[in-house]
């Protein structure tokens, strides 16, 4: 039963991400009109193959709490290397002053927050992380991934053995994550973190989950 449920699990989460995907493509707008609001400022992260667009919904559904929403539009599809990207992140913190910021992140977009928030002077100006699906520990299928940037995400790459190293960070993260993710067989959970095991699967269709964004609005409060 529990093969057969994962099975469910994992075509609603492809369904899920190929209509997300196919969203970004279609849609339209500047980024900067989300950046208006009294609220604690929001910076979003997204994972691997995923331009800022992918977390679109979850960018609105905070902007309507009153939140301003800042993307990293030079992260492209974010598929460079997790300390390069955590620089561009971090510039952009610096360039638009931004502080007392919640990052909400997927996967990959999660390890780059992190990088920020251990090694970086600007990781200062984050509260807090709220990350989900994030590969904390690694994942043993990145090994057998064709590209780089997905064999990176090896337990034993020296960035990954960095970030696990840098437990102090862990006290502002919150982790979400479900009770199977097809992608990360070892799970999300982080020693230190505030960890949230969500009841349902997936590593993409999890984004909807209505916990997310109340835990978003619990960290900003």
């Amino acid at each position: 039963m529990s093969m057969l449920r994962n099975g469910l699990w994992w075509v609603r989460d492809y369904v899920y991400a190929i209509s997300a995907q196919a969203r970004a493509v279609r849609r339209r707008g500047l980024p900067e009109t989300l950046t208006e609001g009294e609220g604690v400022p929001i910076l979003l992260l997204p994972g691997i193959y995923e331009t800022w667009r992918f977390l679109e919904p979850l960018a609105r559904a905070l902007h309507d709490r009153g939140h301003p929403v800042h993307v990293v539009t030079e992260l492209g599809g974010n598929r460079r290397p997790v300390a390069e990207a955590a620089e561009r992140v971090a510039r952009l913190l610096i360039a638009r002053d931004l502080r007392d910021v919640v990052i909400v992140a997927h996967s990959k977009g999660g390890l780059i927050g992190k990088h920020v928030m251990a090694f970086d002077p600007a990781g200062a100006r984050i509260r807090a992380m709220v990350a989900v699906a994030t590969p904390f520990g690694g994942s043993r299928y990145s090994r057998l991934m064709p590209t780089p940037s997905l064999r990176a995400f090896r337990s034993g790459d020296a960035t990954m053995r960095a970030l696990a190293a840098s437990a102090d960070a862990n006290t502002r993260i919150t982790s979400i994550y479900g009770t199977f993710d097809p992608h990360i067989p070892e799970g999300s959970e982080l020693a230190g973190a505030k960890n949230v095991r969500l009841s349902t699967g997936g590593h993409f269709r999890v984004l909807a989950d209505p916990r997310v964004v109340a835990e978003v609005i619990r960290v900003a409060d």
